[in-house]
């Protein structure tokens, strides 16, 4: 496509968008009595005008039933969780037994890592990306010193070559050679949270196996963002929150994927909670913990109800758009952003943005490092009602979802930055 940096253009792309019309379910932040040009989905995603609506039918329910709503709510509330279980294996490419509702995501990554962290003498070291997202990082210094090892020892990180800003996928299996017969587990994010780098699942995932270690990965930027065929990859296990692409609202109930292959096996040593034993036996109260054999088997809690009520309505919006719509557009709407921002480099026969984000591998977030007037432009963006993200030293990022955002918002913050500097 020949892309232009007009509004006449831009437009013209809107109008023959077939999914324009989802934009209206969503509530749009107003400045200045104006819609504003909200591309932070990476960090919290908008609210589906339907979700009140969901919400109400569930306090309606507990207001007039109190706890005979576990069993005669509209929606019973013993098995709430598991109506998410098909929408979501059709956003991650999984089969509805590998995944489940459930926790907050570090929990979940937690509770996953009890399971497919068992370090040895010989095989003790965990490969994971540099930089990764702070909690993740958290978590698996935390699990390791769990274990009486030393990170330093255990924790491989793999860093970008000097000069560059993304991990390149040689390097990663590189690392995984020189140390794949000592490794537990590799761990990545699906999607790198400062870069918007999407790392090669399949392959990280292939090399692991091939030295015998299980392949994890954190896809709190993923889910919802980019195509995901986790069963068929043959993940081991992950887990993502629902707040941001997913748009279940701040702090929105989680998700996790186990593969069916280590799913149905309830010998698997994990740390148990009552609902994740048997349904059978479940109120039966006995004193044994007899895993369900699917993905259901890491729950520890009953499910947080009015979260998993917001989240249930995002994920009928997904159902209805198609992951697949999605994601064309998703590429549209990047490729248009990409074409902005090089159009801008080149009016001022200097590079003033410098794109840290892959053009070959990414999802919707895209992010620049500004090398001129950084926090000068940020803030100028808000003021003209943009709200994006800003990460020390000088990175802005942003993400046009296809759900709610337009080819006109994203030639708008074209021409805001294209304003600010030519003052």
């Amino acid at each position: 496509m020949d892309y232009q940096n007009t509004i006449a253009f831009a437009k013209e792309l809107d109008s023959t968008d077939k999914l324009r019309d989802f934009r209206k379910q969503f509530f749009i932040p107003q400045h200045n009595n104006k819609d504003a040009v909200y591309f932070n989905g990476n960090s919290l995603g908008l609210q589906p005008k339907s979700t009140i609506d969901y919400l109400n039918q569930e306090l309606e329910d507990w207001a007039a039933l109190g706890v005979l709503g576990h069993a005669n709510a509209r929606n019973p509330w013993v098995n709430y969780h598991e109506s998410l279980a098909e929408p979501l294996s059709r956003i991650t490419g999984a089969l509805p037994t590998e995944v489940v509702a459930m926790n907050q995501l570090t929990v979940n990554l937690h509770l996953l890592l009890a399971t497919f962290y068992r370090p040895t003498r010989e095989r003790f070291k965990i490969i994971c990306e540099a930089k990764a997202f702070p909690s993740d990082q958290y978590a698996l210094e935390s699990q390791v010193k769990l274990h009486g090892l030393s990170p330093s020892d255990a924790i491989i990180e793999v860093h970008p070559k000097e000069g560059e800003n993304i991990i390149q996928t040689d390097d990663i299996l590189k690392v995984i050679d020189e140390h794949g017969s000592s490794t537990a587990v590799v761990l990545f994010g699906g999607v790198n949270y400062y870069t918007g780098q999407v790392f090669d699942m399949p392959a990280i995932t292939y090399a692991a196996h091939k030295f015998g270690a299980y392949a994890g990965f954190d896809l709190a930027h993923a889910a919802g963002n980019i195509q995901l065929q986790l069963h068929d990859w043959q993940i081991d296990f992950a887990c993502w929150c629902s707040y941001k692409y997913l748009n279940s609202g701040p702090g929105g109930v989680a998700g996790a994927f186990v593969h069916e292959k280590h799913a149905a096996n309830k010998e698997l040593p994990r740390l148990a909670g009552w609902w994740g034993t048997s349904k059978k036996n479940r109120f039966q109260m006995h004193p044994q913990f007899d895993p369900i054999p699917t993905a259901e088997g890491w729950q520890v809690s009953n499910a947080p109800i009015l979260s998993m009520a917001a989240h249930k309505a995002a994920l009928a919006i997904f159902d209805k758009a198609g992951m697949e719509a999605l994601l064309i557009k998703s590429k549209q709407l990047t490729k248009f952003l990409f074409y902005i921002l090089r159009d801008i480099n080149e009016k001022h026969h200097r590079k003033v943005i410098q794109l840290i984000t892959p053009q070959n591998a990414h999802g919707c977030q895209v992010s620049l490092f500004m090398l001129e007037q950084g926090r000068e432009i940020f803030e100028a963006l808000i003021d003209h009602g943009v709200i994006a993200d800003w990460r020390e030293p000088n990175v802005i990022r942003l993400a046009p979802v296809p759900l709610y955002n337009s080819f006109e918002e994203v030639w708008t913050f074209g021409n805001i930055i294209q304003t600010i500097l030519n003052k």
